[in-house]
């Protein structure tokens, strides 16, 4: 395994819903040199009463991403912990380090205004990732997935110098401390070599710090838009494009047609869509 992968994030940060983009494309164009693992930086102990529809609305606006900032009047998280908490229980039975589950949950609080800050609400979301609920259930409850996620939250607040030169440091305002920007992401080499991307940014960014870490690329072609959509369920316009390796216009035409001929339909979303296979 050439190059470790140890992404910062949380499951309500818009930024990091913004950036899977890239996450995907590098996981198509560098497939299982890339080992993955997701940490929970905690976003909110408690999210303020006015909430973050603004930041939603930026971030769609800069990405693309489909989003519906509605939630936040209707029925609002009360706390990103939980969520974090629920990553880390899947990541004990997940061979994807819970990304799968992980994205669920992204889905749920970014498009389709879903209140994912209870366990039976997040045990839901298992079902849907293909987890055992039984056992997600026993994890979701145990010390140990909660000290999980502690180590965590100490890792996003162990800031790095070159977060600190990158100007990408924020703050968990209800504890008043400072962590790394989400998402924050660290390649590091077989060989030690070490690599950071910081914040939202462009999927070339990423691609040169896997290059940089000593990743090698993939020899498989790139997917068409239907095997792209095959593979990863529900997708985003952007991300199709990222994933091909297409300018933005014409996955969205690709998708377009493929409606036409019923194999893939377009789920809405207030700001964009999903698409997912018919």
């Amino acid at each position: 395994m050439a190059v470790r992968v140890r992404c910062i994030t949380d499951p309500a940060c818009v930024w990091s819903w913004a950036s899977e983009p890239a996450v995907r494309a590098l996981m198509v164009e560098f497939g299982e040199d890339l080992a993955w693992t997701f940490v929970m930086g905690g976003l909110a102990r408690e999210f303020p009463p006015e909430g973050l529809g603004h930041h939603w609305m930026d971030a769609a606006a800069d990405s693309g991403m489909p989003t519906d900032p509605r939630v936040w009047a209707q029925g609002p998280m009360r706390s990103s912990y939980p969520a974090c908490i629920a990553v880390k229980a899947a990541a004990q039975q997940a061979p994807d380090g819970g990304y799968r589950y992980l994205r669920s949950l992204r889905e749920g609080i970014f498009c389709f205004a879903r209140k994912l800050d209870a366990s039976e609400a997040l045990a839901g979301e298992a079902r849907d990732a293909g987890l055992d609920v039984e056992r997600f259930r026993l994890d979701l409850a145990s010390n140990a997935t909660v000290e999980a996620f502690g180590a965590d939250l100490e890792e996003a607040r162990d800031v790095p110098e070159v977060v600190r030169q990158a100007d990408k440091v924020g703050c968990s305002d209800a504890v008043g401390e400072e962590r790394v920007s989400f998402p924050t992401v660290r390649f590091q080499g077989d060989d030690g070599e070490v690599r950071w991307v910081c914040g939202f940014r462009p999927v070339e960014a990423y691609r040169d710090a896997v290059l940089g870490a000593g990743g090698r690329p993939s020899q498989d072609p790139r997917p068409s838009v239907l095997d792209a959509v095959r593979s990863f369920g529900r997708m985003a316009a952007p991300e199709v494009a990222a994933v091909c390796d297409i300018p933005l216009l014409k996955a969205e035409a690709e998708l377009a047609a493929l409606a036409l001929e019923w194999r893939v339909r377009p789920v809405p979303v207030l700001a964009g869509r999903l698409w997912e296979r018919a």
